[in-house]
C-alpha cells in the first residue's frame, strides 16, 4: 500500500483496534488494520482536530470512482447492530477512513476487487 496518506489515531482508538486485532487472529481484513495503524501518528483523542475521523464519528465521504456520496458512523463489529447508518472498521472502507482528514482522498486496495477511491467531505465526532 503505497502512497497512503498520513493518518492520525487517537491513541484511545489505537489500544481498543490493536487488542481487538489480537483477538481476530491472522484474518486478512485484521492484517490490514494493522498496517494501517503501524502507519498512523498517535495523539489523545482530545489533542485530534475535529475534522479527523476517529471511531464513533459520523463521516460523509465520497467515491471518487461513481461519485456516490455516503454518510456512515465508522464503528467497531460489535457496534454493528442491524448494521444501519453503520460501517464496521473491518470493512474495507472502513479501515480506509480510519485517520483521515476532511478533504483527503485515499486508494485503498481490496484483493480481488476493484481498488476503492474515497474522498473525505465532513465529519462529526461524537458528542
Amino acid at each position: 500500500m503505497s502512497e497512503l496518506p498520513a493518518i492520525l489515531v487517537a491513541e484511545e482508538d489505537f489500544n481498543r483496534l490493536s487488542s481487538m486485532i489480537e483477538k481476530q487472529g491472522h484474518s486478512e481484513t485484521a492484517a490490514a488494520l494493522d498496517e494501517e495503524l503501524s502507519r498512523s501518528t498517535l495523539l489523545p483523542l482530545a489533542d485530534i482536530p475535529d475534522t479527523v475521523v476517529t471511531m464513533n464519528t459520523a463521516v460523509r465521504f465520497q467515491d471518487e470512482d461513481s461519485k456516490k456520496e455516503h454518510q456512515l458512523t465508522l464503528v467497531y463489529p460489535h457496534e454493528m447492530g442491524d448494521g444501519e447508518g453503520k460501517i464496521s472498521i473491518l470493512a474495507p472502507a472502513g479501515s480506509a477512513l480510519l485517520g483521515l482528514s476532511v478533504g483527503e482522498s485515499i486508494k485503498w486496495p481490496v484483493r480481488g476487487r476493484k481498488d476503492l477511491h474515497l474522498k473525505i467531505i465532513s465529519v462529526q465526532r461524537e458528542k
